[in-house]
């Protein structure tokens, strides 16, 4: 069964003229959905190519009850953000490195994924068919969220029959609200991953496991929550949706992505920028016990950045680091947004600008 789109309408929704901007209040924006105009649908068999995608009005999809992604959870999902900069260019951060990505976890879950070439042009059709719910500069970015599920009706396990990879987007501000850091609880109950599972791609399965030991620490307070490894419980992996470095002295490490840690891109080039600095960086297992004695700790990802870490509790020891302006943290989080916002010169070749002379394949009627 093809999924079907029904049109829905968005409160922030701008009228079809020529207006640079869609009706938001950008100085209050967080990180919650915002319904925009349009998203990418493309569809292929088992075992073929995906064909050319389209762009069509954003809206809610119909689907067989018993396609794969319900089923069994065949799916994946990407995040990454466009940017509108100083001089009025949108550019994507390292797109392809998404694409890959994809193709990595599609691998792992007997998926068809779409090519390189197609999930950049898929993002680029979908971020200029919406460009203007891209916030002015400085005040957020575009989230964009591109879908590979298996959409073709199974009953027994078995890989999906058919396809379905789209992309929507919405304006985003801070994915936390806290300014000066969070304040992270180390959960020693529940596990986020095992080797030889899947916390190594960005499957969908990955994540609703995590909203419980989540809500139960921001129940208590804590702004997000630290896991530990399953083999051992003694070495920290993945906080619920980022990555995570420690720091003491010139050293910088933050655990490898050996099977059960996701491969961030926020992560990979943070590493990098860190080196540019005369920092050593190792990617290695990092106990609690370093945890504790570290000098700063910060998080990465798209949706956060990078994002200092005030505290940590483990069981009833409280650790405080260093947070601010003086923070590493910092330091990395300016270099890279200047590179994102396009205030410094590119030269890691990092950004892809997005011409509004593309073609795009729609069927907006």
């Amino acid at each position: 069964m093809v999924p079907t789109v029904r049109s829905t309408s968005s409160s922030c929704l701008a009228s079809e003229t020529d207006e640079k901007y869609a009706n938001v209040n950008w100085e209050e924006l967080g990180f919650t959905l915002i319904p925009t105009d349009y998203m990418y649908v493309a569809k292929c068999k088992q075992g073929e190519s995906f064909s050319e995608g389209k762009i069509v009005p954003y809206g809610d999809i119909s689907i067989s009850p018993s396609a794969g992604i319900l089923n069994y959870g065949q799916g994946l999902f990407e995040g990454l953000k466009a940017y509108r900069t100083q001089v009025g260019r949108i550019t994507l951060f390292r797109p392809e490195q998404n694409a890959l990505r994809m193709q990595m976890g599609a691998d792992r879950l007997c998926m068809t994924p779409p090519s390189v070439d197609q999930f950049i042009e898929a993002v680029k059709q979908t971020v200029i068919a919406n460009k203007k719910w891209v916030p002015p500069p400085g005040k957020g970015a575009l989230y964009i969220r591109p879908l590979l599920i298996g959409s073709g009706a199974v009953l027994g396990i078995a890989s999906a029959p058919e396809y379905t990879f789209l992309v929507y987007v919405s304006p985003v501000g801070n994915y936390h609200k806290v300014s000066s850091g969070l304040n992270l609880k180390v959960d020693h109950t529940y596990r986020r991953a095992h080797t030889g599972g899947t916390g190594g791609v960005k499957s969908c399965t990955n994540y609703s496991p995590v909203v419980k030991s989540l809500r139960e620490a921001k129940s208590a307070g804590f702004s997000d929550v630290l896991f530990l490894d399953a083999a051992t419980g003694r070495n920290i992996e993945e906080v619920s949706t980022c990555n995570i470095f420690v720091v003491k002295e010139n050293i910088v490490s933050t655990p490898p992505t050996s099977g059960t840690i996701l491969p961030g891109i926020t992560r990979k080039s943070i590493s990098e920028l860190a080196r540019d600095i005369g920092y050593r960086v190792q990617e290695r297992d990092v106990s609690v016990d370093e945890l504790l004695e570290a000098e700063e700790v910060f998080c990465t990802g798209t949706a956060v950045v990078v994002k200092a870490v005030e505290s940590v509790t483990f069981h009833d020891t409280k650790i405080k680091y260093i947070t601010g302006e003086k923070a590493l943290s910092a330091k990395l989080r300016v270099m890279l947004t200047n590179i994102q916002m396009g205030v410094v010169e590119d030269t890691k070749g990092w950004m892809v600008e997005i011409n509004d002379t593309i073609g795009i394949d729609s069927s907006l009627n």
